[in-house]
């Protein structure tokens, strides 16, 4: 492979936002090492995707809130494709209740997923991404709207951002971007879950487009923090349609 390439690394990239930003960056020419936690099948799938249309990817199998695991993925890229330019961080878990009867284990589930899992990608990240690289952090826009239901799951959002403002700064003078995306009601398996369809209607009906978002539309943003936008940095960009 040319030594010009540029190497992403997806958490999550196996299915939903995390897959259609797989398949982005390779269509703006990356080379993508797709990690994935349980589904062999869902991560094949997202490798031939982009194979098939003669891009270059691999599938790396691993609990983002493992060292050894994520050692191991970014060990494949290293080993695969020369290094690692972009990593984007779109593996999670959501379960929602109301605060006074949410079950402990899935607050705990949630905690090592998304905080102990983010914290174990960003530091993987921050000692080997090269010089003009990107991390891209995922947050959501549920922060702001303080939707009852959601305040395990935005607790450990607003740990994510912490995280990337505050590594965003500690990497000064390494040319590497740290943002975070916070996309708005998405139309992915995660965000329909438990959701019947008058709550999902009256959640399209919010944003000013009147409309879900769609994993493209968050795939787009991600090519955009990848690629072209040096100068956005130590950021959260709220992707929700207009949501207030």
């Amino acid at each position: 492979m040319s030594t010009d390439t540029r190497v992403a690394i997806i958490t999550g990239g196996s299915r939903g936002i995390g897959r259609q930003s797989a398949e982005r960056l390779a269509a703006d020419g990356f080379a993508v090492v797709i990690n994935y936690a349980g589904n062999e099948v869902q991560a094949a799938e997202a490798v031939a995707a982009i194979t098939d249309k003669g891009g270059q990817a691999i599938a790396v199998r691993g609990d983002v809130a493992e060292l050894d695991d994520m050692t191991a993925v970014f060990d494949a890229a290293e080993s695969t494709f020369g290094g690692v330019d972009v990593v984007v961080h779109a593996g999670g878990t959501m379960y929602l209740s109301p605060l006074a009867e949410l079950d402990l284990d899935r607050l705990d589930r949630m905690h090592r997923t998304n905080i102990r899992g983010t914290f174990v990608v960003d530091q993987q990240a921050a000692k080997r991404v090269r010089s003009g690289g990107a991390i891209i952090n995922f947050s959501t826009s549920v922060l702001g709207l303080a939707i009852p239901g959601y305040s395990a799951y935005a607790a450990t959002k607003g740990a994510v951002e912490a995280m990337t403002l505050i590594l965003a700064r500690e990497l000064r003078g390494r040319d590497i971007t740290v943002n975070a995306v916070a996309p708005g009601p998405t139309a992915t398996a995660l965000f329909f879950d438990g959701k019947d369809e008058e709550t999902i209607a009256r959640m399209a009906a919010q944003p000013p487009l009147e409309r879900l978002g769609t994993p493209d539309d968050i795939a787009e943003v991600i090519s955009f923090l990848a690629g072209p936008s040096r100068w956005v940095n130590g950021q959260v960009l709220r992707a929700n349609g207009g949501i207030i």
